[in-house]
């Protein structure tokens, strides 16, 4: 098999485990009806089972990103895998909120695991020039995950088979393993990735990368929108427009995560494209995807009708699209190529505490302040730290991508 042919076989490989990662934590949300009722649960403790499994997900990531650079990628993803996989069927069997809470930390822990590892490997098996379309593909995977997730665990709630649907994803994962670790026994871990021996290097390198510092501040912005919408969109269109929670769940993810695909995919292309004009290309489209998704996302929470609001959902799907696809390898880009997978976990603590409380406040003010209003001081959010952004890329970029310059 040649390099190009086994880095695509990675790629499809990663993808697919990334789908059943996002489908096993996705499905929970379009149930909380359901859950609602039987577990007696109240909208707060509904917040919970986002924040709870983000909060320990965001802690665990640096951990993992530690592990991935010094240690096997290929064993922490596998292991990751069968893992959360087992949780989820675990999911299945609660008896009581509690119980819930407690599963969705264990998968927290158990996914926090795998995407700074996954995203290293896949990013190391590509060249400088063609990173961004790499893990913009295997970012794709997450927008499969949500839609197939959301949609399949609402529809077996409507069939009062919520459980079943946990022990349906939770199988799928533990027989996807086999294949899985098979193929990645073949894949030769770059030797670069393993240079780092000392978490005082790693450490040190991202810290003085004021650029790195400064994707810190700008990524849990975006996830706090991301998160409300992943959190509680779905029961805003089900009380809004009194739908039932398999078409309130089909319309808070389809129009979405299928113009984010078109997004993250057009987000990597562009990215690589004009890295050979600016090497600031991957921030500048940050930037962009911060500044236009602004807009859809208020409009998402303002909008007085199903047309209108799947329109935003499009817009904004498609802009934060250019975010998602740029992040990771915008970071790549300003710290050293053995502390990729730090960086991953790093980004991935930031975004993940935010994200947590997304889905907290969410339930908290869904009565009070309300998830329209929440979407638009989202939006002024967004505009801030696009400001922000750009003066970074001004006033420190170069000065870190110099330093660093990642090996391709």
């Amino acid at each position: 098999m040649t390099r190009a042919k086994s880095a695509g076989a990675l790629v499809a490989f990663m993808w697919f485990a990334y789908f059943l990662n996002y489908c096993d934590r996705q499905a929970v949300f379009s149930m909380f009806p359901s859950l609602k009722a039987d577990l007696t649960m109240s909208d707060q403790q509904l917040g919970l089972v986002g924040a709870v499994f983000l909060w320990v997900y965001a802690i665990g990531c640096p951990i993992s990103g530690y592990l991935g650079d010094r240690f096997s990628k290929r064993l922490l993803v596998v292991l990751s895998l069968v893992v959360w996989s087992v949780v989820t069927i675990g999911t299945g069997l609660v008896a009581s909120g509690a119980m819930l809470l407690t599963m969705r930390a264990a998968m927290g822990v158990s996914e926090s695991l795998y995407m700074s590892s996954a995203i290293a490997l896949t990013a190391s098996a590509y060249p400088a020039a063609r990173r961004s379309r790499a893990v913009s593909l295997l970012m794709t995977g997450q927008i499969a995950g949500t839609v197939v997730g959301s949609w399949f665990g609402g529809w077996m709630a409507d069939r009062g088979q919520w459980r079943g649907a946990f022990f349906i994803l939770g199988a799928v994962g533990v027989l996807y393993a086999l294949p899985y670790f098979a193929f990645l026994r073949r894949v030769e871990e770059p030797r670069a990735d393993k240079a780092a021996t000392t978490a005082g290097l790693t450490f040190t390198a991202l810290i003085r990368s004021r650029t790195f510092l400064l994707l810190c501040l700008v990524f849990p912005v975006f996830v706090f929108g991301i998160w409300l919408l992943y959190g509680w969109f779905p029961v805003f269109l089900h009380d809004k427009f009194h739908l039932n929670q398999a078409d309130a769940a089909f319309n808070a993810t389809v129009f979405l995560q299928t113009a984010t695909f078109v997004g993250v995919i057009s987000g990597g292309i562009i990215a690589d494209a004009l890295c050979h004009r600016t090497k600031a290309a991957r921030f500048w489209l940050l930037v962009t995807g911060l500044t236009l998704a602004a807009p859809c996302i208020h409009a998402l929470g303002n909008s007085d009708s199903m047309l209108i609001t799947r329109f935003a959902a499009t817009g904004f799907g498609l802009f934060s699209g250019l975010f998602i696809a740029n992040i990771f390898p915008a970071a790549f880009d300003v710290v050293p190529a053995a502390a990729r997978a730090s960086a991953v976990g790093l980004l991935n603590l930031c975004g993940g505490i935010m994200s947590g409380f997304a889905t907290l406040f969410g339930g908290m003010w869904k009565q009070t302040l309300g998830i329209d209003r929440l979407l638009s001081i989202t939006a002024v959010a967004y505009l801030a730290v696009a400001a922000t952004l750009i003066l970074g890329i001004l006033g420190l970029f170069i000065r870190d991508h110099q330093t660093h310059n990642p090996t391709p």
